[in-house]
């Protein structure tokens, strides 16, 4: 009977199971990441999270437990110091992250990659309220494009009611005004664009007489 001998069985006995865990916690810390059986990664988990506590305390005792569980000065030094600086910080817990690989060829294992979360944490307030603000602008946007619709349907309105009256018709909707204003319209549109051509042309004339002038004098001032 196991009495006393809490956590997963790892195949190995009780000395090995620690030299394991401990070798997996320091090469997690020193890489950011691993590549392990699922079983082993969840067993580290919250000696990772422990040491994470320490380096956050920050005081003598927190650093000489870190450094008898990890026996790595430089890596223990290491570790406070990116605390110290304002890593997870704002983060209460979860320092880890698994994500699975899936079966390992030969035996079957399940692997995982086992990595250290650096991501500032945000807080579940702050996401909520940024989600509803997100919602009510895709819910505003619809309504926004649809007033933009009615506007231009509007005016489209009002320029063939004046359009009607210009011609003499009245607004009652009949077949010969709607072929009247349609063909007013038409024609107001070929002069547009006949304006638009001219005013182009004359603008690149003018660019063609500066361009001339331009050389003129380059070549007078050659020549003297």
């Amino acid at each position: 009977m196991r009495h006393n001998k809490k956590g997963r069985k790892l195949g190995t006995d009780w000395s090995h199971t620690k030299a394991m865990k401990r070798s997996l916690v320091a090469a997690l810390f020193l890489n950011d990441r691993i590549k392990t059986v699922e079983a082993r990664a969840k067993e580290i988990r919250p000696d990772v999270d422990k040491i994470v506590t320490w380096a956050k305390r920050g005081d003598l005792h927190s650093r000489r437990l870190a450094i008898a569980y990890l026996n790595d000065k430089e890596l223990v030094r290491e570790i406070f110091e990116k605390v110290a600086q304002g890593m997870w910080q704002d983060r209460p817990g979860g320092y880890t992250r698994i994500m699975k690989l899936g079966p390992r060829k030969g035996d079957n294992a399940p692997m995982v990659i086992m990595e250290l979360v650096t991501e500032p944490c945000v807080p579940k307030a702050e996401r909520q309220a940024a989600a509803a603000k997100k919602a009510a602008s895709k819910k505003a946007a619809p309504k926004k494009v649809a007033k933009k619709a009615e506007k231009a349907e509007e005016a489209k309105a009002e320029k063939s009611e004046e359009l009607a009256e210009d011609l003499g018709f009245e607004n009652d909707g009949t077949v010969e005004q709607i072929e009247a204003v349609d063909a007013a319209e038409k024609a107001e549109a070929v002069e547009e664009a006949r304006e638009d051509a001219e005013k182009a042309e004359a603008e690149a004339a003018k660019e063609a007489e500066t361009v001339d002038a331009e050389k003129i004098e380059e070549e007078q001032a050659d020549v003297k």
